[in-house]
């Protein structure tokens, strides 16, 4: 069995999770009342923490067992779907009856903000029309369409080259890089340049990928909340990678509005700012 250390070697976590584990226990063999029907429980917040360094095959086996099932933990239960009729309900038939809710937001807005992937209702539907907007615009896929164009070319080069010199390299690795480039460059029209090992992007690709474990690792861990009020543990790592996207991304966005008031700016966060302006 394997666990994140940090989780272990906290005392609160420890005694926390053996005393809820009791009485949780009971209640994930509690059998549903009222004749209401329920979806199987695949598993519990505590398999996850059990399986986490293996947490997507573990998935992916939950996903292949149930297609829809319930993940528990002491204070709610989380319904996962992978049946495509499912997640069209969800996600376009009756999509305005499924927000994050206060439990995602909680969980993701000290990285993600009121950006729209944590916020619900009028916030969303302001942020989406943006989105869709300018998206849709010709002249932004073309952008796009010639942004991931060439840093596929350069992530070929880098492979060709490490192939000739029979060099390991991690491709996971290649590939997040070239990702966050072409990303970077969309939404931002900045080279943050991983690729060519950059120092500063490298840096903010680091602390951005850190931040995003760090923040799914808060939905396996039941003592989070008390860990960034002491700030302690993986809640004080999460906070100084916050800091340094932070930094990062505002000085970028000040050097956008600067270049926004000489020429007209095709990027995401230049249309993006012209709304929040307006």
């Amino acid at each position: 069995m394997t666990v994140s250390v940090d989780l272990l070697s906290n005392p609160i976590f420890v005694l926390g999770s053996f005393l809820v584990l009791i009485i949780f226990h009971n209640y994930l063999h509690k059998q549903p009342q009222h004749g209401k029907k329920y979806h199987p429980t695949g598993a519990s917040v505590f398999h996850l923490l059990i399986n986490y360094n293996k947490i997507h095959d573990y998935m992916t086996d939950l996903a292949i067992k149930y297609k829809t099932y319930r993940i528990l933990s002491p204070l709610h239960g989380i319904v996962y779907t992978t049946d495509p009729e499912n997640v069209e309900y969800i996600l376009k038939t009756n999509f305005k009856n499924y927000g994050k809710g206060n439990y995602i937001r909680d969980m993701t807005s000290d990285l993600l903000g009121d950006g729209i992937f944590t916020v619900d209702g009028d916030q969303w539907r302001e942020q989406r029309k943006v989105s869709s907007q300018e998206f849709s615009t010709k002249i932004l896929r073309d952008f796009s369409s010639i942004t991931f164009k060439n840093n596929t070319i350069k992530l070929g080069k880098i492979l060709s080259q490490a192939a000739d010199s029979n060099q390991i390299f991690d491709i996971n690795d290649l590939f997040m890089k070239a990702t966050m480039d072409s990303i970077f460059k969309v939404g931002f029209g900045i080279e943050l340049d991983n690729l060519g090992g950059n120092e500063e992007g490298v840096r903010f690709s680091r602390a951005f990928d850190d931040a995003n474990n760090l923040t799914y690792k808060r939905f396996v861990d039941v003592t989070w909340k008390i860990k960034k009020f002491f700030n302690i543990g993986l809640e004080a790592e999460l906070k100084k990678n916050i800091k340094i996207i932070d930094e990062f991304v505002y000085k970028v966005i000040q050097l956008k509005i600067e270049q926004m008031q000489m020429s007209k700016d095709e990027v995401l966060v230049s249309l993006y700012l012209i709304f929040v302006d307006t």
